[in-house]
Parts: structure tokens; C-alpha cells; sequence
């Protein structure tokens, strides 16, 4: 099957034949190996998507959210109770 496709001066309006017969038409290009590859890399995309989440269900994984938490995370309280700071250039080694 063919498609049309517009040709150098197919817009000139001075032209005496039919809009249906204007245009260069051209073979659709047929699908080669590089489509076979596109389709068996989408369906190893989504089988590992499927896979991840078997995997992940298997920790409890949940999407809902939980609170925030109002205390700072330990790590960072002890941090900030021992006098560290963000400024490097005072580091002794």
C-alpha cells in the first residue's frame, strides 16, 4: 500500500488536476529486525517490572505514606550536639 506525500510545488495553487492526484507516493516502510528489537526490549522492560514488584512484595513493600516525623533522625541530633559543622576548611586531621 502507498501513501501520499506532498511533492516540490504540490501547494501551487495554478495546478488543473485533482487534490486526490497530487503528491509523490511512496512504498510504507516495512518493519525490519530493528522493530523485533523494540518489541522484545519493551517486553524485558515489563517483565522486570513485573519481577520487581514480586520481589518487593516480598519485604512488605507499601506505596502509602506514613507522617512525617517531628524529632530529627538521631544521627543527625547527635551530629549537631557535638559541635560539627558544615565548615570544612576547619577540619584538623
Amino acid at each position: 500500500m502507498s501513501r501520499p506525500r506532498s511533492g516540490r510545488g504540490a501547494s501551487a495553487g495554478g495546478s488543473s488536476r485533482p487534490a486526490a492526484q497530487r503528491g509523490v507516493y511512496v512504498q510504507t516502510p516495512k518493519p525490519d529486525i530493528y522493530v523485533a528489537l523494540l518489541g522484545v526490549a519493551l517486553a524485558a522492560m515489563i517483565i522486570g517490572c513485573l519481577l520487581l514488584i514480586l520481589v518487593l512484595n516480598n519485604y512488605g513493600f507499601s506505596t502509602k505514606v506514613s507522617a512525617a516525623p517531628t524529632q530529627p533522625a538521631p544521627a543527625l541530633a547527635l551530629a549537631a550536639s557535638s559541635g560539627f559543622s558544615e565548615n570544612f576548611g576547619s577540619v584538623r586531621l
